[in-house]
């Protein structure tokens, strides 16, 4: 299996997961003198299969990104958490901007001017260069999760 399938596996099943709790919640309690819709012990023994099997598969995936190298010879690991936080960056960038940029909010001359204290043009044109960078970055991870096999 390829990791990039694992990746989807393990997706899956945080969904399915997910699907479980909203199970069991509907059928943790229930009116005096009526039955649940599902059984809540069966629900909580395939939360426990799907639990350890989410547990195994992110165990291989975190051996496998551990091993796995890009061509400059980062881990896949290293390239994650600096996709992670180029992402982190770009956001407070963005942010930034966003509560820089001038709003036309005054009715008058006698109403309080709000100015930028840092220079938007120079942050839009950082946060162009950082998202270019996840975006090529994301690239080679994304080439790598389908090419590397996923370790046992």
């Amino acid at each position: 299996m390829k990791l990039a399938e694992g990746l989807v596996l393990r997706a899956d099943t945080r969904k399915r997961i997910e699907q479980l709790r909203e199970r069991l919640k509907l059928s943790a309690l229930v009116q005096e003198g009526e039955a649940p819709a599902e059984d809540p012990q069966e629900l909580l023994a395939e939360l426990q299969r799907l639990l350890s099997q989410m547990t195994e598969l992110v165990q291989r995936i975190n051996r496998t990104n551990l091993q796995a190298a890009l061509p400059d010879g980062r881990t896949l690991t290293t390239a994650l958490a600096e996709r992670d936080t180029m992402t982190l960056h770009h956001n407070v960038l963005q942010t930034t901007v966003e509560a820089a940029t001038p709003k036309v909010d005054r009715l008058g001359r006698a109403e309080i001017k709000k100015i930028p204290t840092v220079k938007i043009a120079e942050l839009r044109r950082r946060m162009d260069e950082v998202a270019r960078e996840r975006r090529e970055l994301d690239t080679l991870i994304q080439s790598m999760n389908w090419t590397t096999e996923l370790l046992d």
